[in-house]
């Protein structure tokens, strides 16, 4: 691409990112800190990935995307996953009508803009694996009906770590579905201090501006789309995915045996929207490197699986993806 085509779209980008800065106010009125999932949040919207946020019980995961929401004019559905749930609960049923004698569809709560799936691992996987059409192909089937979801479609969706009790795995196929894996760690110290400051009031209720219509949400994501990546950083994106699969060809034999399973194709277009919507969020027409290593972590800590030899190694995936990030060469 010439250097006026990358202007042009660098001169759109500055334009159109605007609202960002006012959308983070708005959403600050209530979330105090937490700038790293709010962002995340954010590209999963610009690149239309679905989100999963990961943290222990208490750390505002649920109320940052329900004010994520609040700001934007779409409809809104919260989803509270429990063990006794049923896919019906999800997604709708056919229901029988005695007058006519025919069935009818009645629609389930998927059937909005942006779905909050709280507590998804607390739902076994034939509920879990319910969201997987409307994930990925944007529509439903019920009985014999094909429903198309309106767009946008996303869904944010909550877990707490594996290891607590009372919750169900995901299935891999449901994992691989979300363009992001985001942890959530705790707040520092001055930030919890601020939070004690701003929420400790019986009865106190934040409010923010519903300040985006679906239309913005659209016309961005075709900005974002029109981001400039390079072919270098697109082989830089192909050798950092290759390198979760065959390690050894990139100088890691040592990890080959550290991995059962590699990033999928799927990682690949995922990382290369999300380095485009990162790039969107800072202001540029064009994708860097750094773009790239700073979602990496997010993109592909759920899709590399690590073998039994790495768990006796108390190796997780994050240290694998770390790695590759840190040794594929850099264009």
């Amino acid at each position: 691409m010439s250097e006026q085509g990358v202007s042009a779209i660098n001169e759109l980008v500055r334009k159109e990112s605007a609202f960002l800065e006012t959308l983070m106010l708005e959403i600050g009125k209530v979330i105090v800190g937490q700038k790293y999932l709010i962002e995340r949040l954010l590209i999963g919207l610009l690149a239309d990935g679905h989100v999963l946020v990961e943290g222990v019980p208490g750390l505002a995961k649920t109320r940052t995307v329900k004010t994520l929401s609040d700001t934007l004019q779409t409809s809104f559905h919260r989803l509270q996953f429990t063990p006794d749930m049923l896919p019906a609960d999800l997604i709708g049923t056919l229901v029988y009508d005695q007058r006519s004698g025919g069935f009818s569809v009645r629609k389930g709560p998927v059937f909005a803009n942006i779905i909050l799936a709280d507590e998804i691992n607390r739902a076994p996987a034939k509920v879990q694996s319910a969201l997987l059409e409307a994930m990925q192909e944007r529509q439903v089937t019920i009985g014999d009906e094909t429903l198309k979801l309106e767009s946008p479609f996303l869904v944010l969706a909550t877990q707490n770590p594996i290891e607590q009790e009372g919750t169900y795995p995901l299935p891999e196929a449901q994992v691989d579905r979300f363009m992001l894996k985001v942890k959530v760690d705790y707040p520092g110290k001055e930030d919890e201090l601020l939070i004690l400051k701003r929420m400790a009031y019986t009865g106190r209720n934040l409010q923010v501006n519903r300040i985006v219509t679906p239309q913005d949400i659209l016309r961005v994501r075709n900005v974002v789309d029109e981001i400039y990546i390079d072919e270098k950083i697109q082989q830089y994106i192909v050798d950092i995915v290759d390198a979760t699969r065959s390690p050894e060809k990139y100088g890691m034999a040592d990890l080959r045996v550290l991995i059962s399973y590699g990033a999928s194709p799927r990682a690949t277009i995922n990382l290369a929207l999300a380095a485009k919507a990162h790039a969107f969020i800072r202001g540029r027409g064009y994708v860097t490197p750094q773009d790239v290593k700073s979602i990496g972590m997010d993109v592909l800590r759920h899709r590399v699986v690590p073998s039994y030899e790495a768990e006796a190694e108390n190796k997780t995936s994050e240290d694998l993806v770390r790695r590759i990030l840190d040794e594929v060469q850099v264009p």
